[in-house]
């Protein structure tokens, strides 16, 4: 008579895969109010990832001189940093927990790798954070620490900063760049309905092919490059794209292309 033997099936750990860091373009705060074509992005992209546990931004609208900086309020709410639009725009709230953890990992994150790092207990989001988080992460739950841009720095600094804080990808939090490609409000053109100036789309053409490329000692020099002078007359509103760029460790794909008002950039990738 055969006798067989039964074998236990053998439990297999699975662990997620890293989530995606991006740069999202986050032009005109009223996109707050109605987000069109842009809003519908986010949303589908959040709607093709893994649910993340916690949201890291580093928004263009938060210089700290000395180091870099992490919220770590357990609630930071926002700040309305802007003047002259609709009434209904200062009525918006996102109220997001945020995490001291988290902050407190980012911290040491930087820290471990030699660079300068703090908390920052009483900053509240900005515009460039909560913004594109109306539409990424719509319910407001997901706790969101917001990382703060240092004074001075460089791309190769940002690029470092990003690397440092790339395990947290494997950790489930979304690592969120805010700012845009194309950014000068002294060149706007308040009609409305017009293409990008030429000088724009050069630029934006440079960087997205730098970008499908991998190519970040390139797209550091990015003041050489066609455009540059006129679409980024002050670096902040880039610069949170080599945060996004040095967390990924690769090139990257756009998931929107648009603009605004003919010189602000709506252009988001996503990194892996």
């Amino acid at each position: 008579m055969l006798q067989h033997t039964i074998r236990a099936p053998r439990l297999v750990t699975w662990t997620p895969p890293p989530l995606p860091s991006l740069f999202v373009g986050h032009g005109s705060p009223t996109l707050a109010l109605d987000g069109g074509a842009w809003g519908i992005s986010l949303g589908a992209l959040r709607a093709s990832l893994p649910s993340p546990r916690a949201i890291l931004v580093c928004s263009a609208h938060w210089e700290t001189a000395g180091g870099f900086q992490a919220t770590s309020a357990p609630v930071p709410g926002v700040m309305h940093d802007f003047g002259g639009f609709p009434a209904p725009l200062y009525e918006l709230d996102y109220p997001a927990p945020g995490s001291p953890e988290l902050a407190e990992r980012v911290v040491q994150g930087l820290e471990g790798v030699g660079l300068a790092a703090s908390l920052a207990p009483h900053r509240p989001l900005d515009h460039g954070a909560w913004v594109p988080l109306r539409y990424l992460a719509s319910e407001a739950t997901l706790p969101v620490v917001q990382l703060s841009l240092p004074r001075p720095r460089t791309p190769e600094l940002l690029l470092a900063a990003g690397r440092a804080l790339a395990f947290l990808r494997g950790e489930g939090v979304l690592i969120l760049g805010s700012g845009g490609i194309v950014h000068n409000l002294g060149r706007l053109d308040w009609e409305g309905g017009v293409p990008p100036r030429p000088w724009a789309e050069a630029f934006q053409g440079w960087v997205g092919e730098r970008v499908a490329d991998g190519d970040f000692e390139t797209l550091a020099r990015w003041s050489g490059a066609p455009g540059a002078r006129e679409s980024v007359p002050t670096s902040e509103h880039l610069d949170p794209l080599f945060l996004a760029l040095g967390a990924s460790g690769g090139p990257g794909r756009p998931f929107h292309e648009g603009w605004q008002l003919g010189s602000l950039s709506l252009a988001s990738y996503r990194f892996a």
